[in-house]
């Protein structure tokens, strides 16, 4: 499946392996945005071998302006024993000098039409409850804020 859509020269389009470096480099500056700088352990290798590997784990959307990628968005599906197959958007990054043009808007839109296309029952994501932007524009899509989950993280050592 193909997805492209238009606005001021912006285009939406399913990633592409060579898209990899590119997208790593918008997670580095999230990572740099999150406080988290030296966080993003993953090497360009180990993303296309996740991406477009015999075992593909994610999916990614990206937004193109005038050749130069300029936002992503890479989820993938996860299972709910309530629930059923569903969707998880683990990055939703536009490059800070092109935010404010709706194209977080279009990326999102992207992701949630492919889960509805695929069927999913729940999309899911986390924001930062400091990130107060992030979280007025979630708003927008009449999303629900879990108050009462919290997040469990297990590292290995090879982390």
């Amino acid at each position: 499946m193909y997805i492209r859509a238009m606005t001021e020269e912006i285009i939406i389009r399913r990633g592409i392996e060579t898209d990899v470096p590119a997208a790593l480099e918008l997670v580095k500056e999230l990572a740099v945005f999150e406080n988290a700088p030296d966080a993003v352990k993953v090497t360009p290798e180990e993303m296309t071998k996740a991406g477009f590997g015999r075992d593909k784990i994610f999916e990614f959307f990206v937004a193109e302006y005038a050749g130069v990628v300029v936002g992503l968005a890479l989820y993938y599906y996860k299972y709910s024993t309530w629930k059923g197959r569903c969707l998880y958007l683990d990055d939703l990054i536009v490059t800070s000098s092109y935010r404010g043009r709706g194209i977080g808007k279009q990326l999102i839109e992207a992701v949630l039409r492919t889960g509805r296309e695929q069927g999913v029952r729940r999309a899911e994501w986390q924001v930062l409850d400091w990130n107060k932007e992030a979280i007025d524009f979630y708003r927008s899509f009449g999303v629900v804020f879990d108050e009462e989950w919290i997040n469990c993280h297990y590292y290995f050592s090879n982390e």
